[in-house]
């Protein structure tokens, strides 16, 4: 399993712009081929830093939703909207209690 986090920061004026536009399009992405896992977080201290957390099969696969015309929209209608650059980290599951 693949892990990746993407840190978001957002204008304040283009925070419901941004929700709405993740919601439009979170089945799609969850349900892209070998996407396993989608959630989105938001700091509770700084109200426009937000978080997705996802699974994928493989590298392969989130590579090959990188270079889709789903990330191509989705991407050129978000990142208009940071106010900051986005950070992103892929990580390995190192322990997971239920």
């Amino acid at each position: 399993m693949f892990v990746r986090l993407v840190k978001m920061s957002f204008h304040e004026e283009h925070i419901d712009e941004f929700l709405s536009h993740f919601n439009a399009n979170k089945e799609c992405i969850r349900h892209f081929k070998g996407c396993q896992f989608l959630e989105l977080y938001r700091d509770k201290t700084h109200s426009h830093i937000f978080f997705t957390y996802s699974y994928w099969d493989t590298e392969a696969d989130l590579e090959t939703y990188r270079h889709s015309e789903l990330f191509k929209e989705v991407w050129s209608k978000t990142k208009p909207l940071f106010n900051a650059k986005p950070e992103a980290w892929s990580v390995d599951k190192v322990a997971s209690l239920e």
